[in-house]
């Protein structure tokens, strides 16, 4: 468990120094993971209609509902290396 804190922990300082941008599909997955990882399930309300960038997050974040945070971060990791490349 430990490891994976750590690999975690690495991997979202990682994605701050990507070669290149990732597209805005790959963006809300490492939106939604990080926060599936981090605090669990999505809370709060959906933002209003015209918070788009807001909604985008919110949706994607909740797609992975029911996921163990656990998995979130293994699969967060894995993108990132992915990334990387």
């Amino acid at each position: 468990m430990a490891d994976l804190k750590t690999a975690f922990d690495r991997a979202s300082e990682d994605v701050q120094h990507l070669p290149e941008r990732p597209d805005n599909a790959t963006l809300l997955r490492l939106y939604a993971l990080y926060k599936q990882g981090t605090e669990g399930d999505v809370k709060g309300d959906k933002p209003g209609f015209f918070d788009f960038v807001g909604t985008a997050k919110h949706e994607a974040w909740t797609q992975l509902k029911g996921m163990p945070p656990e998995d979130a971060q293994k699969k967060y990791v894995g993108l990132v290396k992915k990334l990387k490349r």
